[in-house]
Protein backbone atom coordinates (compact mmCIF):
# COMPACT_ATOMS: atom_id res chain seq x y z
CA UNK A 1 0.00 0.00 0.00
CA UNK A 2 1.15 3.84 -0.59
CA UNK A 3 1.25 4.94 2.22
CA UNK A 4 0.02 8.54 0.28
CA UNK A 5 -3.07 7.27 -0.70
CA UNK A 6 -3.78 5.29 2.73
CA UNK A 7 -6.07 5.94 5.76
CA UNK A 8 -3.44 5.99 8.35
CA UNK A 9 -2.72 8.69 11.44
CA UNK A 10 -0.45 8.10 14.19
CA UNK A 11 -0.78 10.45 17.27
CA UNK A 12 2.56 11.27 19.34
CA UNK A 13 0.34 12.10 22.62
CA UNK A 14 -0.42 8.99 25.06
CA UNK A 15 -4.44 8.76 25.52
CA UNK A 16 -5.47 9.58 29.28
CA UNK A 17 -7.55 6.46 29.62
CA UNK A 18 -4.97 3.83 28.23
CA UNK A 19 -3.16 2.36 30.97
CA UNK A 20 -1.03 -0.65 29.66
CA UNK A 21 1.18 -0.19 26.90
CA UNK A 22 -0.54 -2.22 24.32
CA UNK A 23 -3.74 0.33 24.49
CA UNK A 24 -0.97 3.39 24.58
CA UNK A 25 0.54 1.57 21.59
CA UNK A 26 -2.91 0.34 19.33
CA UNK A 27 -4.30 3.99 19.88
CA UNK A 28 -1.11 5.99 19.37
CA UNK A 29 -0.49 3.68 16.10
CA UNK A 30 -4.04 4.16 14.55
CA UNK A 31 -4.93 0.59 14.82
CA UNK A 32 -8.11 1.02 16.58
CA UNK A 33 -10.85 3.92 17.66
CA UNK A 34 -12.32 4.15 20.55
CA UNK A 35 -16.56 4.94 20.01
CA UNK A 36 -17.64 4.66 23.49
CA UNK A 37 -16.38 3.51 26.80
CA UNK A 38 -15.09 -0.23 25.88
CA UNK A 39 -15.89 -0.10 22.81
CA UNK A 40 -14.01 0.03 19.19
CA UNK A 41 -13.79 0.23 15.84
CA UNK A 42 -10.65 -1.87 14.21
CA UNK A 43 -9.22 0.90 11.43
CA UNK A 44 -7.10 -0.76 8.42
CA UNK A 45 -3.60 -1.91 9.93
CA UNK A 46 -6.02 -3.74 13.04
CA UNK A 47 -8.03 -5.17 10.36
CA UNK A 48 -4.97 -6.79 8.69
CA UNK A 49 -3.67 -8.56 11.36
CA UNK A 50 -6.95 -9.22 12.35
CA UNK A 51 -7.82 -11.59 9.21
CA UNK A 52 -4.74 -12.92 9.48
CA UNK A 53 -5.42 -14.31 13.28
CA UNK A 54 -8.71 -15.65 11.74
CA UNK A 55 -7.31 -17.05 8.86
CA UNK A 56 -4.82 -19.03 11.01
CA UNK A 57 -7.66 -20.21 13.41
CA UNK A 58 -9.87 -21.21 10.24
CA UNK A 59 -6.98 -23.51 8.96
CA UNK A 60 -6.52 -25.13 12.09
CA UNK A 61 -10.14 -25.87 12.67
CA UNK A 62 -10.68 -27.72 9.22
CA UNK A 63 -7.65 -29.82 10.42
CA UNK A 64 -10.15 -31.18 12.84
CA UNK A 65 -13.52 -31.47 10.79
CA UNK A 66 -14.61 -28.37 12.59
CA UNK A 67 -17.43 -26.46 10.55
CA UNK A 68 -18.03 -23.05 10.34
CA UNK A 69 -21.34 -21.35 10.71
CA UNK A 70 -22.04 -18.15 11.75
CA UNK A 71 -24.87 -17.08 14.57
CA UNK A 72 -27.39 -14.05 15.08
CA UNK A 73 -25.94 -11.16 17.74
CA UNK A 74 -28.81 -10.79 18.68
CA UNK A 75 -30.91 -13.77 20.95
CA UNK A 76 -34.58 -14.13 21.76
CA UNK A 77 -34.61 -14.44 26.19
CA UNK A 78 -36.69 -17.68 25.31
CA UNK A 79 -33.76 -19.67 24.55
CA UNK A 80 -32.16 -18.07 27.82
CA UNK A 81 -35.21 -18.77 30.01
CA UNK A 82 -35.05 -22.25 28.87
CA UNK A 83 -31.52 -22.71 29.95
CA UNK A 84 -32.10 -21.02 33.22
CA UNK A 85 -29.82 -18.30 32.33
CA UNK A 86 -31.89 -15.44 31.94
CA UNK A 87 -31.90 -14.38 35.77
CA UNK A 88 -28.58 -15.71 36.84
CA UNK A 89 -26.37 -14.11 34.06
CA UNK A 90 -25.88 -10.55 35.73
CA UNK A 91 -26.00 -7.00 34.24
CA UNK A 92 -22.92 -8.35 32.09
CA UNK A 93 -25.95 -9.27 29.46
CA UNK A 94 -27.53 -6.59 27.23
CA UNK A 95 -31.08 -6.97 27.24
CA UNK A 96 -33.70 -5.48 25.30
CA UNK A 97 -36.97 -6.04 23.45
CA UNK A 98 -38.35 -6.33 20.18
CA UNK A 99 -41.05 -4.44 18.76
CA UNK A 100 -43.42 -6.90 20.01
CA UNK A 101 -42.43 -6.64 23.55
CA UNK A 102 -40.75 -10.05 23.75
CA UNK A 103 -37.51 -10.48 25.35
CA UNK A 104 -34.21 -10.21 23.44
CA UNK A 105 -30.47 -9.94 24.42
CA UNK A 106 -27.06 -9.28 22.76
CA UNK A 107 -25.12 -12.21 22.67
CA UNK A 108 -22.20 -12.63 25.22
CA UNK A 109 -22.01 -16.21 24.82
CA UNK A 110 -24.06 -18.85 22.20
CA UNK A 111 -24.21 -22.03 24.19
CA UNK A 112 -28.53 -21.42 23.83
CA UNK A 113 -28.24 -20.66 20.41
CA UNK A 114 -26.20 -23.56 18.85
CA UNK A 115 -27.72 -26.06 21.12
CA UNK A 116 -31.56 -24.80 19.29
CA UNK A 117 -29.72 -25.42 16.22
CA UNK A 118 -28.56 -28.81 16.97
CA UNK A 119 -32.05 -29.42 18.36
CA UNK A 120 -33.94 -28.34 15.42
CA UNK A 121 -30.97 -30.35 12.71
CA UNK A 122 -29.36 -33.66 14.11
CA UNK A 123 -31.61 -36.62 15.50
CA UNK A 124 -29.20 -39.31 15.48
CA UNK A 125 -26.15 -40.55 17.49
CA UNK A 126 -24.68 -41.51 14.00
CA UNK A 127 -24.52 -37.53 13.19
CA UNK A 128 -21.98 -37.19 15.96
CA UNK A 129 -19.66 -36.10 17.01
CA UNK A 130 -20.61 -32.91 15.58
CA UNK A 131 -18.39 -30.04 16.14
CA UNK A 132 -19.32 -26.33 14.74
CA UNK A 133 -17.35 -23.03 15.17
CA UNK A 134 -18.01 -19.25 14.28
CA UNK A 135 -16.06 -16.33 14.30
CA UNK A 136 -18.55 -13.08 15.64
CA UNK A 137 -19.14 -10.45 17.54
CA UNK A 138 -19.89 -10.86 21.16
CA UNK A 139 -21.22 -7.86 23.90
CA UNK A 140 -20.79 -8.53 27.32
CA UNK A 141 -21.85 -4.76 29.18
CA UNK A 142 -18.74 -4.54 31.75
CA UNK A 143 -19.28 -2.06 34.60
CA UNK A 144 -15.32 -0.98 34.22
CA UNK A 145 -14.55 -1.43 30.63
CA UNK A 146 -10.12 -1.50 30.49
CA UNK A 147 -7.63 -1.99 28.89
CA UNK A 148 -8.89 -1.33 25.94
CA UNK A 149 -9.81 -4.66 23.71
CA UNK A 150 -8.47 -7.04 26.80
CA UNK A 151 -11.50 -6.07 28.57
CA UNK A 152 -13.70 -4.67 26.08
CA UNK A 153 -17.96 -4.51 26.31
CA UNK A 154 -18.17 -5.30 22.43
CA UNK A 155 -15.26 -7.77 20.39
CA UNK A 156 -14.52 -10.60 17.70
CA UNK A 157 -14.77 -14.03 19.51
CA UNK A 158 -14.46 -17.23 17.85
CA UNK A 159 -16.48 -19.68 19.72
CA UNK A 160 -17.13 -23.26 19.05
CA UNK A 161 -19.00 -26.24 20.23
CA UNK A 162 -19.36 -29.69 20.51
CA UNK A 163 -21.64 -32.73 20.61
CA UNK A 164 -21.21 -36.26 21.55
CA UNK A 165 -22.77 -39.53 22.52
CA UNK A 166 -20.68 -40.16 25.41
CA UNK A 167 -17.34 -39.22 27.89
CA UNK A 168 -15.05 -41.12 25.42
CA UNK A 169 -16.01 -38.75 22.41
CA UNK A 170 -15.88 -35.52 24.54
CA UNK A 171 -12.83 -36.32 25.67
CA UNK A 172 -11.54 -37.36 22.54
CA UNK A 173 -12.31 -33.98 20.16
CA UNK A 174 -11.43 -31.93 23.66
CA UNK A 175 -8.22 -33.02 23.05
CA UNK A 176 -8.43 -32.10 19.21
CA UNK A 177 -9.40 -28.92 20.06
CA UNK A 178 -6.82 -28.36 22.92
CA UNK A 179 -4.04 -29.16 19.93
CA UNK A 180 -6.07 -27.29 17.56
CA UNK A 181 -5.25 -24.21 19.93
CA UNK A 182 -1.72 -25.27 20.39
CA UNK A 183 -1.58 -25.04 16.55
CA UNK A 184 -2.93 -21.56 16.70
CA UNK A 185 -0.92 -19.63 18.76
CA UNK A 186 2.04 -21.27 18.18
CA UNK A 187 0.87 -20.56 14.34
CA UNK A 188 0.52 -17.00 15.61
CA UNK A 189 4.05 -16.25 16.80
CA UNK A 190 3.15 -15.91 20.71
CA UNK A 191 4.82 -17.17 23.92
CA UNK A 192 1.75 -18.69 25.66
CA UNK A 193 1.20 -21.84 28.16
CA UNK A 194 -1.66 -23.69 29.22
CA UNK A 195 -3.00 -24.15 32.11
CA UNK A 196 -5.47 -25.55 34.59
CA UNK A 197 -8.66 -23.74 35.11
CA UNK A 198 -12.04 -23.20 36.84
CA UNK A 199 -15.31 -24.18 35.01
CA UNK A 200 -16.85 -21.48 36.60
CA UNK A 201 -20.74 -21.11 35.69
CA UNK A 202 -20.31 -22.70 32.78
CA UNK A 203 -19.64 -26.32 33.81
CA UNK A 204 -19.33 -28.38 36.73
CA UNK A 205 -16.24 -28.53 38.62
CA UNK A 206 -15.49 -32.03 37.71
CA UNK A 207 -15.17 -31.45 33.85
CA UNK A 208 -12.03 -30.90 32.03
CA UNK A 209 -11.15 -26.77 31.22
CA UNK A 210 -8.34 -25.80 30.02
CA UNK A 211 -6.68 -21.89 29.77
CA UNK A 212 -4.12 -20.57 27.45
CA UNK A 213 -2.79 -17.69 28.57
CA UNK A 214 -0.15 -15.46 26.57
CA UNK A 215 2.64 -14.28 28.88
CA UNK A 216 2.73 -10.62 29.89
CA UNK A 217 4.32 -8.59 32.45
CA UNK A 218 0.75 -6.86 32.39
CA UNK A 219 -1.80 -9.43 32.32
CA UNK A 220 -4.61 -9.54 34.24
CA UNK A 221 -4.38 -13.14 35.18
CA UNK A 222 -2.21 -14.48 37.96
CA UNK A 223 -0.93 -17.80 36.66
CA UNK A 224 1.10 -20.86 38.79
CA UNK A 225 3.94 -22.48 37.24
CA UNK A 226 6.04 -25.88 38.36
CA UNK A 227 8.86 -26.29 35.65
CA UNK A 228 10.51 -29.45 37.57
CA UNK A 229 6.75 -31.37 37.14
CA UNK A 230 5.50 -29.30 33.94
CA UNK A 231 2.23 -28.39 36.31
CA UNK A 232 0.45 -24.73 35.28
CA UNK A 233 -2.61 -23.48 36.64
CA UNK A 234 -4.27 -20.81 36.92
CA UNK A 235 -4.42 -19.02 40.68
CA UNK A 236 -8.09 -19.87 40.83
CA UNK A 237 -7.69 -23.17 40.51
CA UNK A 238 -3.64 -23.98 41.12
CA UNK A 239 -2.79 -26.12 44.03
CA UNK A 240 0.33 -25.47 45.78
CA UNK A 241 2.00 -26.26 49.38
CA UNK A 242 3.45 -24.34 51.96
CA UNK A 243 7.20 -24.30 52.76
CA UNK A 244 7.60 -26.01 56.51
CA UNK A 245 6.25 -24.02 58.95
CA UNK A 246 7.33 -23.78 62.48
CA UNK A 247 3.80 -24.52 64.21
CA UNK A 248 3.19 -24.44 67.75
CA UNK A 249 2.35 -27.81 69.59
CA UNK A 250 -0.81 -28.36 71.51
CA UNK A 251 -1.08 -25.76 73.92
CA UNK A 252 -3.41 -25.09 76.97
CA UNK A 253 -6.47 -22.73 75.79
CA UNK A 254 -6.46 -19.38 77.54
CA UNK A 255 -8.65 -15.93 76.88
CA UNK A 256 -6.44 -12.78 76.46
CA UNK A 257 -7.08 -9.22 76.60
CA UNK A 258 -5.62 -7.56 73.17
CA UNK A 259 -7.60 -4.17 73.19
CA UNK A 260 -7.73 -2.19 69.84
CA UNK A 261 -6.12 -5.24 68.04
CA UNK A 262 -8.79 -6.14 65.42
CA UNK A 263 -6.11 -6.92 62.70
CA UNK A 264 -3.99 -10.23 62.16
CA UNK A 265 -0.87 -8.05 61.76
CA UNK A 266 -1.97 -5.73 64.74
CA UNK A 267 -2.81 -9.16 67.16
CA UNK A 268 0.56 -10.44 66.25
CA UNK A 269 2.79 -7.46 66.46
CA UNK A 270 0.58 -6.85 69.99
CA UNK A 271 1.97 -11.12 70.94
CA UNK A 272 5.30 -11.21 69.45
CA UNK A 273 4.23 -14.29 67.10
CA UNK A 274 4.49 -14.55 63.15
CA UNK A 275 1.12 -14.30 61.17
CA UNK A 276 0.97 -18.03 60.56
CA UNK A 277 0.59 -19.19 63.99
CA UNK A 278 -2.79 -17.30 64.34
CA UNK A 279 -5.78 -18.18 62.43
CA UNK A 280 -7.94 -15.58 59.89
CA UNK A 281 -11.33 -15.78 60.39
CA UNK A 282 -13.96 -14.91 57.40
CA UNK A 283 -17.36 -15.10 56.87
CA UNK A 284 -18.73 -15.50 53.87
CA UNK A 285 -22.72 -16.14 52.61
CA UNK A 286 -23.50 -18.53 50.10
CA UNK A 287 -26.43 -18.47 48.10
CA UNK A 288 -28.80 -21.34 47.23
CA UNK A 289 -31.57 -20.44 45.30
CA UNK A 290 -33.66 -18.51 47.47
CA UNK A 291 -31.92 -20.08 50.78
CA UNK A 292 -29.06 -18.20 52.13
CA UNK A 293 -26.48 -19.99 54.39
CA UNK A 294 -23.30 -18.12 56.50
CA UNK A 295 -19.49 -20.10 56.55
CA UNK A 296 -17.21 -19.39 58.94
CA UNK A 297 -13.86 -20.07 57.16
CA UNK A 298 -10.74 -20.12 58.63
CA UNK A 299 -7.06 -19.85 57.45
CA UNK A 300 -3.14 -19.70 58.14
CA UNK A 301 -3.11 -15.80 59.53
CA UNK A 302 -0.72 -14.68 56.57
CA UNK A 303 -2.91 -16.58 53.97
CA UNK A 304 -5.23 -14.92 51.73
CA UNK A 305 -8.84 -17.03 50.68
CA UNK A 306 -9.40 -17.92 47.30
CA UNK A 307 -13.12 -17.42 46.39
CA UNK A 308 -13.37 -19.81 43.58
CA UNK A 309 -12.38 -22.77 45.29
CA UNK A 310 -14.44 -21.55 48.01
CA UNK A 311 -17.25 -21.55 46.17
CA UNK A 312 -16.86 -24.17 44.24
CA UNK A 313 -16.31 -26.19 47.63
CA UNK A 314 -19.63 -25.19 48.74
CA UNK A 315 -21.88 -25.77 45.43
CA UNK A 316 -23.26 -22.34 45.92
CA UNK A 317 -24.86 -20.38 43.32
CA UNK A 318 -24.00 -17.22 44.29
CA UNK A 319 -20.84 -16.08 47.04
CA UNK A 320 -19.94 -12.90 48.91
CA UNK A 321 -18.78 -11.50 52.33
CA UNK A 322 -21.10 -11.57 55.01
CA UNK A 323 -22.51 -8.02 55.66
CA UNK A 324 -21.80 -6.42 58.59
CA UNK A 325 -25.43 -5.94 59.73
CA UNK A 326 -25.72 -10.07 59.74
CA UNK A 327 -22.29 -10.49 61.44
CA UNK A 328 -23.76 -8.37 64.40
CA UNK A 329 -26.85 -10.21 63.73
CA UNK A 330 -24.87 -13.73 64.76
CA UNK A 331 -22.93 -12.05 67.54
CA UNK A 332 -19.71 -12.15 65.62
CA UNK A 333 -17.69 -8.87 66.48
CA UNK A 334 -15.57 -7.63 63.53
CA UNK A 335 -12.15 -8.34 64.61
CA UNK A 336 -12.69 -10.66 66.93
CA UNK A 337 -14.34 -13.74 65.22
CA UNK A 338 -13.03 -17.43 65.97
CA UNK A 339 -13.88 -20.66 65.94
CA UNK A 340 -15.19 -21.28 69.35
CA UNK A 341 -18.90 -20.25 69.99
CA UNK A 342 -19.64 -19.36 66.70
CA UNK A 343 -22.89 -21.44 65.90
CA UNK A 344 -21.96 -21.22 61.84
CA UNK A 345 -20.49 -24.38 59.71
CA UNK A 346 -17.01 -24.25 59.39
CA UNK A 347 -14.57 -24.51 57.24
CA UNK A 348 -10.46 -24.71 58.31
CA UNK A 349 -8.01 -24.51 54.99
CA UNK A 350 -5.88 -27.64 54.23
CA UNK A 351 -2.67 -25.66 55.66
CA UNK A 352 -3.78 -25.64 59.13
CA UNK A 353 -2.22 -28.05 61.22
CA UNK A 354 -5.28 -28.98 63.17
CA UNK A 355 -3.02 -30.44 65.94
CA UNK A 356 -1.08 -27.41 66.50
CA UNK A 357 -2.27 -24.21 68.51
CA UNK A 358 -3.03 -20.96 67.59
CA UNK A 359 -4.02 -17.65 68.03
CA UNK A 360 -7.74 -16.67 67.35
CA UNK A 361 -10.43 -14.34 67.78
CA UNK A 362 -12.80 -15.25 70.82
CA UNK A 363 -16.06 -13.46 69.69
CA UNK A 364 -15.52 -11.04 72.38
CA UNK A 365 -14.40 -7.82 71.74
CA UNK A 366 -11.04 -6.77 72.60
CA UNK A 367 -10.23 -10.59 73.54
CA UNK A 368 -8.27 -13.61 71.67
CA UNK A 369 -7.83 -17.26 72.48
CA UNK A 370 -4.27 -18.38 72.73
CA UNK A 371 -3.50 -22.35 72.40
CA UNK A 372 -6.54 -22.57 70.43
CA UNK A 373 -5.83 -26.16 68.68
CA UNK A 374 -8.71 -26.81 66.30
CA UNK A 375 -9.03 -31.10 66.74
CA UNK A 376 -9.32 -30.73 70.22
CA UNK A 377 -11.20 -27.19 70.54
CA UNK A 378 -13.78 -26.80 67.72
CA UNK A 379 -16.71 -29.59 66.48
CA UNK A 380 -18.12 -30.65 63.53
CA UNK A 381 -15.84 -28.89 60.80
CA UNK A 382 -15.12 -29.43 57.18
CA UNK A 383 -11.24 -29.29 55.73
CA UNK A 384 -10.57 -28.16 52.30
CA UNK A 385 -7.89 -26.57 50.02
CA UNK A 386 -9.13 -22.78 49.90
CA UNK A 387 -5.69 -20.54 50.05
CA UNK A 388 -4.55 -18.95 47.09
CA UNK A 389 -1.08 -19.84 45.74
CA UNK A 390 1.59 -17.38 46.78
CA UNK A 391 5.39 -16.70 45.97
CA UNK A 392 7.41 -18.53 47.63
CA UNK A 393 5.03 -22.20 47.80
CA UNK A 394 5.85 -25.34 46.69
CA UNK A 395 4.34 -28.25 44.34
CA UNK A 396 1.91 -30.53 45.80
CA UNK A 397 5.18 -32.79 46.19
CA UNK A 398 6.18 -30.21 47.99
CA UNK A 399 9.73 -30.96 46.54
CA UNK A 400 9.94 -28.00 43.93
CA UNK A 401 9.47 -24.57 44.27
CA UNK A 402 6.27 -22.41 41.88
CA UNK A 403 6.47 -19.64 40.52
CA UNK A 404 4.05 -17.01 39.62
CA UNK A 405 3.48 -15.40 36.42
CA UNK A 406 1.31 -12.81 34.74
CA UNK A 407 -1.07 -13.91 31.66
CA UNK A 408 -3.69 -12.94 29.31
CA UNK A 409 -6.38 -15.57 29.02
CA UNK A 410 -6.48 -15.71 24.96
CA UNK A 411 -9.00 -19.08 24.94
CA UNK A 412 -10.57 -21.04 26.96
CA UNK A 413 -11.60 -24.77 26.28
CA UNK A 414 -14.69 -26.18 28.66
CA UNK A 415 -16.41 -29.95 28.78
CA UNK A 416 -19.99 -28.48 29.47
CA UNK A 417 -21.30 -31.85 30.08
CA UNK A 418 -24.95 -31.97 29.56
CA UNK A 419 -25.49 -29.33 31.44
CA UNK A 420 -27.67 -27.23 28.48
CA UNK A 421 -28.98 -30.22 26.11
CA UNK A 422 -30.24 -31.61 29.16
CA UNK A 423 -31.85 -27.76 30.20
CA UNK A 424 -33.31 -27.25 26.91
CA UNK A 425 -34.41 -30.74 25.85
CA UNK A 426 -31.73 -31.29 22.34
CA UNK A 427 -32.00 -35.12 22.32
CA UNK A 428 -30.55 -37.88 19.50
CA UNK A 429 -31.12 -41.27 19.42
CA UNK A 430 -28.82 -43.64 20.88
CA UNK A 431 -27.60 -46.93 18.69
CA UNK A 432 -31.18 -48.48 20.83
CA UNK A 433 -33.20 -46.14 19.54
CA UNK A 434 -33.38 -43.98 23.36
CA UNK A 435 -33.74 -40.52 23.04
CA UNK A 436 -30.69 -39.16 25.02
CA UNK A 437 -29.15 -35.59 25.90
CA UNK A 438 -25.61 -35.23 24.08
CA UNK A 439 -22.45 -34.37 26.14
CA UNK A 440 -21.33 -30.73 25.07
CA UNK A 441 -17.81 -29.11 24.95
CA UNK A 442 -16.94 -25.28 24.23
CA UNK A 443 -13.80 -23.77 22.83
CA UNK A 444 -13.20 -20.13 22.83
CA UNK A 445 -10.83 -17.89 21.44
CA UNK A 446 -10.97 -13.84 22.17
CA UNK A 447 -9.43 -12.80 18.42
CA UNK A 448 -9.40 -9.24 19.18
CA UNK A 449 -8.01 -9.47 22.79
CA UNK A 450 -5.03 -12.16 21.29
CA UNK A 451 -4.24 -8.73 18.78
CA UNK A 452 -3.90 -6.59 21.74
CA UNK A 453 -2.17 -9.56 23.61
CA UNK A 454 0.29 -9.78 21.09
CA UNK A 455 1.40 -6.11 21.03
CA UNK A 456 1.39 -6.29 25.22
CA UNK A 457 4.10 -9.07 24.63
CA UNK A 458 5.82 -7.55 21.78
CA UNK A 459 6.80 -3.72 22.26
CA UNK A 460 9.21 -1.70 23.59
CA UNK A 461 10.05 1.92 24.09
CA UNK A 462 9.67 3.05 20.80
CA UNK A 463 6.28 1.17 19.17
CA UNK A 464 5.02 -2.33 18.73
CA UNK A 465 7.28 -5.27 17.28
CA UNK A 466 4.43 -7.42 15.26
CA UNK A 467 5.00 -11.53 15.57
CA UNK A 468 5.88 -11.97 11.80
CA UNK A 469 2.33 -13.73 11.32
CA UNK A 470 0.12 -11.36 12.15
CA UNK A 471 2.08 -7.89 10.89
CA UNK A 472 -0.42 -5.75 9.39
CA UNK A 473 2.41 -5.62 6.29
CA UNK A 474 5.76 -7.29 5.84
CA UNK A 475 8.03 -4.42 5.14
CA UNK A 476 7.68 -1.18 5.95
CA UNK A 477 9.65 0.76 2.84
CA UNK A 478 10.39 4.37 3.15
CA UNK A 479 12.04 6.84 0.56
CA UNK A 480 14.17 9.89 1.76
CA UNK A 481 14.45 11.76 -1.29
CA UNK A 482 13.95 15.06 -3.20
CA UNK A 483 15.05 14.19 -6.55
CA UNK A 484 13.19 11.90 -8.88
CA UNK A 485 16.04 9.10 -10.10
CA UNK A 486 16.17 8.13 -5.91
CA UNK A 487 12.10 8.14 -6.26
CA UNK A 488 12.12 6.06 -9.23
CA UNK A 489 13.95 3.61 -7.55
CA UNK A 490 11.94 3.66 -4.71
CA UNK A 491 9.08 2.82 -6.87
CA UNK A 492 10.97 0.12 -8.85
CA UNK A 493 12.18 -1.82 -5.09
CA UNK A 494 8.03 -1.10 -4.28
CA UNK A 495 6.76 -3.29 -7.23
CA UNK A 496 9.56 -5.84 -7.27
CA UNK A 497 8.66 -6.88 -3.34
CA UNK A 498 5.28 -6.88 -4.21
CA UNK A 499 6.50 -9.15 -7.07
CA UNK A 500 7.99 -11.39 -4.72
CA UNK A 501 4.92 -11.96 -2.53
CA UNK A 502 6.12 -9.58 0.27
CA UNK A 503 3.04 -7.46 1.45
CA UNK A 504 4.79 -3.92 1.34
CA UNK A 505 3.79 -0.50 3.14
CA UNK A 506 5.18 1.97 1.17
CA UNK A 507 6.03 5.52 3.03
CA UNK A 508 5.84 7.84 -0.14
CA UNK A 509 4.41 11.04 1.38
CA UNK A 510 7.47 13.02 1.94
CA UNK A 511 7.76 13.31 5.37
CA UNK A 512 11.22 14.10 6.81
CA UNK A 513 13.31 10.55 8.34
CA UNK A 514 12.33 12.25 12.18
CA UNK A 515 8.78 11.22 11.61
CA UNK A 516 9.20 8.78 9.25
CA UNK A 517 11.56 6.97 11.29
CA UNK A 518 9.32 7.31 14.62
CA UNK A 519 5.90 6.15 12.56
CA UNK A 520 8.02 2.81 11.56
CA UNK A 521 8.71 2.17 14.67
CA UNK A 522 5.45 2.93 16.21
CA UNK A 523 4.09 0.33 13.59
CA UNK A 524 6.58 -1.96 14.45
CA UNK A 525 6.42 -3.88 11.14
CA UNK A 526 9.53 -6.60 10.92
CA UNK A 527 11.74 -5.19 8.38
CA UNK A 528 11.96 -1.89 7.53
CA UNK A 529 13.81 -1.13 3.82
CA UNK A 530 15.40 2.79 3.81
CA UNK A 531 16.58 4.41 0.17
CA UNK A 532 18.33 7.80 1.27
CA UNK A 533 18.93 9.79 -1.36
CA UNK A 534 22.17 10.68 -0.27
CA UNK A 535 23.82 7.29 0.60
CA UNK A 536 22.07 5.44 -2.19
CA UNK A 537 23.49 8.25 -4.74
CA UNK A 538 27.23 8.30 -2.84
CA UNK A 539 27.43 4.41 -2.29
CA UNK A 540 24.27 2.89 -4.12
CA UNK A 541 23.46 1.59 -0.55
CA UNK A 542 20.37 0.75 1.01
CA UNK A 543 19.74 0.41 4.34
CA UNK A 544 17.86 -2.78 5.83
CA UNK A 545 16.40 -2.26 9.74
CA UNK A 546 15.34 -5.61 11.19
CA UNK A 547 12.88 -3.98 13.97
CA UNK A 548 12.62 -6.97 16.60
CA UNK A 549 16.56 -7.19 16.93
CA UNK A 550 17.55 -3.72 16.27
CA UNK A 551 20.02 -4.66 13.72
CA UNK A 552 21.11 -2.67 10.64
CA UNK A 553 22.65 -3.52 7.43
CA UNK A 554 23.20 -2.00 4.58
CA UNK A 555 23.60 -3.32 0.51
CA UNK A 556 23.16 -2.95 -2.53
CA UNK A 557 20.65 -2.24 -4.98
CA UNK A 558 20.71 -5.51 -6.76
CA UNK A 559 21.10 -7.40 -3.74
CA UNK A 560 18.33 -5.97 -1.30
CA UNK A 561 15.24 -8.42 -2.82
CA UNK A 562 17.89 -11.65 -2.11
CA UNK A 563 19.07 -10.36 1.24
CA UNK A 564 15.06 -9.53 2.25
CA UNK A 565 14.50 -13.18 1.56
CA UNK A 566 17.24 -14.42 3.91
CA UNK A 567 16.12 -11.76 6.45
CA UNK A 568 12.31 -12.89 6.38
CA UNK A 569 13.09 -16.12 6.06
CA UNK A 570 14.89 -16.28 9.60
CA UNK A 571 12.58 -13.79 11.50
Amino acid sequence: MRLSKGYWKTYKEIPSDAEIPSHQLMMRAGLIFKTAAGIYSYLPMALRAIHKIEAIIRKEHKRINAHEIQMSMVTPGDLWKESGRWDTMGSEMARLKDAAGRDMCLSPTNEETITDIFRMTVDSYKQLPLSLYQINTKFRDELRPRFGLMRGREFLMKDAYSFHIDKDSLDEVYNDFYQCYSNIFESLGLDYIVVEADAGAMASSDQKTHEFQVIADNGEDTVVVCHETSYAANVEKAKSKRGKLDFLPEAELKEISTPNAKTIAEVCELLGKPKHQSLKSLVYSAIYGEKEVHYLILLLGDDELNEVKLKSFLSCDHLAPTKDSILTELNLPIGYIGPIGASLPIVFDEAVDLNCSYVAGANKVDTHFEGLTPSRDVKNFKTADLRLAQEGDYDQSGKYKIEIKRGIEVGHIFQLGNKYSKAMNATVLDKNGKAVAPLMGCYGIGVTRTLQAAIEQNHDENGIIWPKPIAPYHIYLGVIAKKDPTKKIAQELYEELLKEGFEVLFDDRGVGPGVMFKDADLIGLPIRVVIGERDFEKDGEIEIFLRKSGEKFKVQRDELISEVKKYWEGL
